[in-house]
């Protein structure tokens, strides 16, 4: 059987049943938190598929078993709309991958089959998800501004213009350095965040006054900046609420709020822009070609893009090394001191694609060189941690090169 159409049968036969039996019950339970529920109902499906499929009770039986038939219904219809184009490409995606030379053994080759096929999984991308069924929009589900999966809000919309609120330089500044700290804005560009920050309007919360409730649904996101707010979460099986966080920034509180509108289409928007535009640089960049698409698209999600003027210093010679570089746009320039009290020489030009900081990260060793940008450079960074768990595989790499620098 061809390597496509095995991993088609393995899909239709082994993935489709058990994906259409955990959607049903997590549309059924609607937990808060659906993972560790996903975790729970593998692990009862895996004992014993019976015991994970849906359950009824002697009152209101007809109620839940129509539940069930009509989530059912509702799920064989997503089904029958979108898996024909996924099991399309994945078949093309399986048929054009090389084939490299097997050193299994027979007993192995089964295990294998398996490993290559999860591999496959994590590779394939869908540009769009199936349409909902009309009735999931009456469900009225719980949701928060920045975890939105699909629906109305996801829709783009070309004529969206973002209101704005006037504010003083000092407000504005102190807005944009709470918003710096935030991953929910990492990937927002300084003009997108210009009208992120316009968008905000001041809200005065007096002691004593709720400014969300637990379970209402989430149309505004909120930044302290002066107060004390403490946080109550009501858990399973108890009847009081139990403090779990304070946000600080007591008594009297002032926040800002933004709406759900200008984040989906401001912030979600750069986010998947941001992804996609770093993706595409990376297929670019020689060290990385080595590397899958799957490889790549971690990467990308771990980058962060940092802009410099004509003459910036970005490392400096004898610093402590904590982040490695790749050239976006733009040139730099490496000078090295090799007597103590001398003038730099200049050592070579880095160019779009290029990297450099490694040295610093592989022997935790001072940085070796001075890096200039020559022409306004804009850069993206990983730091230590992403640098090893992600860029790991091509440290033998990234050593030979070092003698670049020399």
């Amino acid at each position: 059987m061809p390597p496509a159409e095995g991993h088609q049968e393995y899909i239709q036969k082994k993935i489709n049943p058990v994906l259409e039996n955990l959607v049903t019950q997590l549309l059924l339970e609607r937990p808060e938190d659906p993972v560790p529920f996903m975790i729970q109902w593998l692990s009862d499906y895996s004992r014993s598929p019976a015991a994970a499929g849906p359950t009824t009770t002697t009152q209101g039986e007809s109620s839940t078993s129509g539940e069930v038939a009509r989530l059912q219904s509702e799920v064989e219809s997503l089904r029958a709309y979108g898996v024909s184009e996924l099991e399309a490409e994945k078949a093309a995606a399986a048929s054009s991958l090389p084939c490299a030379p097997s050193t299994t053994t027979k007993g192995e080759e089964d295990s294998a089959d398996e490993d290559s096929s999860d591999d496959d999984d994590d590779e394939d991308v869908v540009d769009e998800l199936p349409p909902v069924p009309a009735s999931y929009h009456h469900r009225g589900p719980r949701a928060s501004v920045s975890a939105e999966a699909y629906g109305e809000w996801n829709k783009k919309r070309t004529d969206f213009v973002a209101p704005v609120y006037p504010k003083t330089e000092e407000q504005s500044a102190r807005i944009r350095s709470v918003l710096n700290q935030s991953f929910l804005f990492m990937s927002v560009d300084e003009k997108s965040l210009d009208v992120v920050i316009g968008a905000m309007v001041e809200k005065v919360i007096e002691p004593g006054q709720r400014v969300i409730n637990q379970g209402d649904d989430g149309d505004v996101l909120y930044v302290v900046e002066s107060g004390e707010l403490d946080c109550y979460k009501k858990l399973p099986g108890e009847e009081e609420e139990k403090l779990v966080k304070t946000c600080t920034g007591g008594g009297r509180c002032v926040v800002w709020q933004l709406d759900r509108e200008t984040f989906n289409h401001i912030v979600k928007e750069a986010a998947a822009s941001k992804r996609e535009k770093h993706e595409a640089f990376l297929k670019s960049v020689p060290l990385l070609e080595s590397m899958d698409s799957y490889e790549r698209s971690k990467i990308a999600d771990a980058l962060r893009t940092e802009n410099y003027k004509a003459g910036e210093t970005i490392v400096r010679q004898g610093d402590t090394g904590d982040k490695f570089y790749m050239v976006e746009e733009g040139e730099c320039t490496v000078y090295k001191v090799y007597v103590q009290d001398q003038e730099p020489k200049e050592v070579m030009h880095i160019r779009s694609g290029d990297y450099f900081g490694e040295l610093a990260l592989l022997s935790n060793d001072p940085r070796a060189a001075t890096v200039k940008a020559k022409t306004d450079c804009q850069v993206l960074s990983l730091d230590r941690r992403s640098f090893k768990r992600l860029l790991g595989p091509l440290e033998d790499i990234l050593k030979r090169n070092t003698a670049r620098y020399e």
